[in-house]
């Protein structure tokens, strides 16, 4: 997400401390298998190892890592069933964009910060300055768009405040990608979440996935490995997709993703600095 407030303020800060003992991430998987029970270890950004234990009733990934490549740092997947393409995510930090070249570089989505939450105590709701620039001239460009909102809600009704608060700025445009709810923990300073449980972060994210949904916007859930391990309930959200953030070579989770954010320090051309890159996941018509 955007530079102050991406991934890296979401990552590291599970419940819990390191395993007892460590096994590869292959064995696990292997262990655990599809529908079945197992655990899992991973690695967070900051390279600290946790385990997680693997719902059975969660779908699973259907994408086989020897699918997933490289070339010049961007990642891409294609198998039999299904095909990646590659989009970007940004936000005011991007700072002024060119769309058209951002297009030439072989973009194909953006996923845009539509607005925000402040994290200290009175919680206020702010619209991102760039979103309208970004969204319109992304489309102008193009480029298929979405948007995300950076959640500090701390019960149901903030949450039902925030899907509204999107919608209102949204004023019925229209997307080709999905409404984000993106919740994520504070490392640096003390946040009004620090004390929000999973079970209430679940909660709201159904609330302001299902608000979103009966607008007619497409909902979808962002998350990470601790997120997916230690605060969401996934089984209860199995109606949402999920946008999955994970920076290692591959995607170390076990379950089914729609979209891959891979690096928090790619280069685009049009883009100044380092910026998220994503693929998006479907399969084959």
């Amino acid at each position: 997400m955007a530079a102050a407030l991406s991934v890296l303020s979401l990552s590291g800060c599970a419940p819990g401390g390191k395993p007892q003992e460590e096994k590869p991430q292959e064995a696990a998987q292997e262990e655990a298998g599809t529908g079945q029970a197992g655990t899992l270890d991973f690695v967070d950004v900051y390279g600290e190892t946790y385990r997680m234990d693997i719902n059975p009733s969660v779908p699973k990934k259907e994408y086989r890592d020897d699918g997933f490549s490289r070339t010049d740092g961007r990642a891409a997947y294609e198998d039999e069933t299904y095909l990646s393409r590659p989009g970007v995510d940004v936000s005011q930090y991007q700072g002024q964009i060119d769309w058209e070249k951002v297009k030439a570089d072989g973009f194909e989505f953006a996923m845009i910060r539509i607005g925000y939450r402040g994290y200290g105590e009175e919680g206020t709701l702010n619209p991102d300055p760039c979103f309208q620039d970004n969204m319109k001239n992304a489309r102008n460009a193009g480029l298929d768009v979405g948007v995300y909102f950076f959640s500090q809600a701390v019960d149901r009704e903030e949450a039902l405040e925030e899907a509204d608060f999107v919608l209102e700025l949204l004023q019925g445009s229209e997307l080709q990608m999905p409404v984000v709810y993106d919740p994520e923990h504070i490392l640096y300073d003390e946040a009004r979440t620090d004390h929000v449980s999973g079970e209430q972060f679940t909660e709201n994210t159904k609330v302001f996935c299902e608000r979103i949904r009966e607008a007619g916007y497409e909902p979808m859930i962002y998350s990470n490995m601790l997120w997916e391990a230690f605060e969401l309930d996934l089984e209860e959200l199995e109606g949402y997709p999920v946008w999955y953030a994970d920076y290692e070579p591959l995607p170390q989770t076990p379950y089914h993703f729609a979209m891959w954010q891979y690096t928090n320090e790619g280069t685009v051309d049009g883009i100044e600095g380092p910026v998220d890159l994503n693929i998006e996941m479907s399969k084959r018509k």
